[in-house]
């Protein structure tokens, strides 16, 4: 009984010893204002550009790789250049307005951050 006492005892003690540090990811992170953009009623032929503003709030340079929209009536602009940590930039997309009726179409930004993809939505009313 004794042995077994001083065994767990033992084991107690060395146990921290064992124990890592948790590992913390770092890298890029891309954090956007907002991922919805409503347009309300717009008149065919108006202005279909909106701004999403984007920032990396991680620790090394984000890239963003790609941008593709859920259709041809819908055309992103994105940096091309690496985005510094703490920095700011954003993302134009334009939609067709030549079109009647309601519209939800989506963007989706892929990028080297922690949450590789993230998907914008736009939506409105042609009238």
């Amino acid at each position: 009984m004794k042995s077994l006492v001083i065994t767990l005892f033992a084991v107690l003690v060395m146990y921290p010893c064992f124990s890592q540090e948790a590992k913390v990811n770092s890298g890029a992170e891309i954090e956007f204002a907002k991922t919805l953009h409503d347009y309300g009623s717009i008149q065919k032929g108006g202005d279909g550009k909106c701004v999403f503003i984007f920032q990396n709030t991680g620790d090394s340079p984000l890239v963003l790789s790609n941008c593709k929209s859920s259709c041809g009536c819908t055309v992103p602009a994105w940096p091309k250049t690496p985005v510094a940590p703490g920095a700011k930039d954003s993302i134009i997309v334009e939609y067709n307005t030549n079109r009647l009726g309601a519209f939800t179409k989506s963007v989706t930004v892929y990028s080297n951050a922690l949450t590789n993809s993230v998907r914008l939505m736009i939506k409105g009313k042609v009238e």
